[in-house]
């Protein structure tokens, strides 16, 4: 009884039984953790493929999350991640852009407003939570949050995509076909997790 009413509180999110219907799996004789793992595998096969085809890593983390939350669509949220990708404007100098997208995504959600930027409920302070959260995660996973260093490990060097020599170089080691992609789809299927923790921490 008690997984049957979780399966149902998962396809209330309004985005379950498109995915689960996607990927061939059937909500009557699947478990509700069966569901988890499938939309988590969406995520991330969502994150990846948004970067293989069409870069800029902050961008990819948003929009791969919006095909799966699209009551989140944000317009002016997507087109405020660009200049972040590629460890800020491709200099790969600052944090990485998919860290940064996945914060933006955790801000939408939980962060305050500028309405309410006195914020006297400390609203403030979950979004800061999460993205602790987040980074212990992603950390675990990278290493790192500086776009140079997760470059370095993947592919031995770091890159200024700005340079033209510099992103033949990148292309060539597989950045946009397969490093930049497992980055863009693993922060895509954390924040998405997370996401999932939290609609169920506050239906509990």
């Amino acid at each position: 009884m008690e997984t049957q009413l979780k399966r149902r509180e998962i396809l209330k999110t309004g985005m379950a039984a498109a995915i689960i219907g996607g990927l061939g799996v059937s909500t009557t004789t699947s478990s509700a953790e069966t569901m988890d793992q499938a939309i988590l595998q969406k995520a991330y096969d969502n994150g990846f493929q948004f970067e293989k085809d069409y870069h800029g890593c902050a961008q990819c983390v948003v929009g791969a999350v919006y095909t799966l939350f699209p009551e989140m669509r944000s317009e002016d949220i997507f087109r405020a991640a660009n200049a972040q990708g590629g460890g800020m404007g491709l200099t790969s100098k600052g944090q990485c852009g998919a860290t940064v997208g996945a914060g933006m995504i955790l801000s939408q959600l939980y962060g305050r407003s500028l309405g309410g930027i006195q914020d006297p409920e400390k609203k403030r302070f979950v979004a800061y939570q999460l993205g602790a959260e987040f980074t212990k995660r992603f950390l675990e996973q990278f290493k790192s949050l500086t776009c140079g260093e997760i470059q370095k490990m993947k592919m031995g060097r770091s890159f200024n995509l700005l340079d033209r020599n510099d992103w033949a170089v990148f292309e060539s080691l597989g950045g946009h076909n397969k490093h930049c992609p497992d980055v863009v789809g693993s922060a895509t299927k954390i924040v998405v997790q997370m996401i999932m923790e939290q609609k169920s921490n506050q239906k509990s």
